[in-house]
């Protein structure tokens, strides 16, 4: 895609994420919020400027590709790719739902768009190395990206991966870690601290950068020049608040999956309107 749109458009994409996601939540009553809250920025810029896609044709073999680990967060992915034309927008209201397309947590062989199933967190590292390893060995360009979330960071499959990667010189792989510093039960410090989790990266062999995850021109910036590190792979650590945007949501814990009443979503999808608003306006 044209990686020059900027970062105010890049921020209504985002906002209108936020808005569609919300949106689709709005039939279910409870759902995986905070973690969809605090990527809708990212996922705005990669499919909004970098990924190399083709919505008429998802299987498109010299795709970019993206593997949501955090499958938790796939009704943010879901809106974004409604919104890219993946899918009818109309399909949305199906989430969760018996039977349907867009599943709790991202299923391939259901959702048009979707190139791995995931949710069983740590695993999406081994697919995405997999991934790239492949591009490679078939001489493709094609980039492979990875979300992770700061708590899924507590497992060693992480770790594995990031040996593997780096020991194979992965430098067509480019990761996020999400470090909304919230985890399914409490606060990461809490539960287990990782500490600096970009060190760790860094120690392994990777090529390392923090961003506000809020900001979308810093994490398009990052992009760039992850994708212009030569022998490395790349990590970029998103400064996120987990449930970011969400009226009920930002601030709580835990908020990892939320039950929410009518008068909530509501607050929250009008909420997130003036949000867009905002950001069309520039203000």
């Amino acid at each position: 895609m044209d990686n020059k749109i900027n970062a105010k458009d890049l921020r209504v994409i985002a906002e209108s994420i936020r808005l569609v996601t919300l949106q689709t939540f709005a039939g279910c009553g409870s759902g995986h919020v905070g973690g969809s809250m605090s990527i809708c920025e990212t996922l705005a810029v990669l499919y909004g400027s970098e990924m190399r896609i083709d919505p008429s044709n998802p299987n498109w073999e010299e795709r970019d590709r993206l593997v949501l680990s955090k499958g938790h967060a796939g009704p943010a992915l879901y809106a974004t790719l409604a919104l890219r034309g993946f899918f009818p927008k109309e399909m949305l209201s199906e989430l969760n739902e018996n039977g349907t397309h867009l599943p709790s947590h991202c299923d391939r062989t259901k959702t048009p768009g979707v190139d791995m199933t995931t949710g069983s967190l740590g695993q999406g590292i081994s697919a995405a190395i997999g991934m790239a390893l492949g591009c490679r060995m078939n001489k493709s360009d094609s980039t492979t990206y990875l979300i992770v979330g700061d708590g899924e960071c507590n497992e060693g499959q992480i770790w594995e991966g990031a040996m593997f990667a780096a020991h194979n010189k992965l430098d067509n792989l480019v990761a996020f870690v999400d470090r909304n510093k919230q985890q399914l039960d409490g606060y990461t410090t809490d539960v287990l601290d990782m500490g600096d989790i970009g060190a760790k990266f860094a120690a392994f062999g990777w090529h390392v950068q923090n961003v506000n995850g809020h900001d979308c021109g810093a994490i398009q910036g990052a992009i760039n020049v992850a994708k212009n590190t030569k022998g490395v792979p790349s990590v970029i650590v998103l400064d996120t608040e987990k449930g970011y945007g969400c009226k009920f949501s930002e601030g709580v814990c835990p908020n990892h999956h939320q039950s929410f009443s009518a008068i909530q979503i509501e607050e929250a999808i009008e909420h997130a309107k003036q949000r867009l608003v905002a950001a069309r306006e520039g203000r």
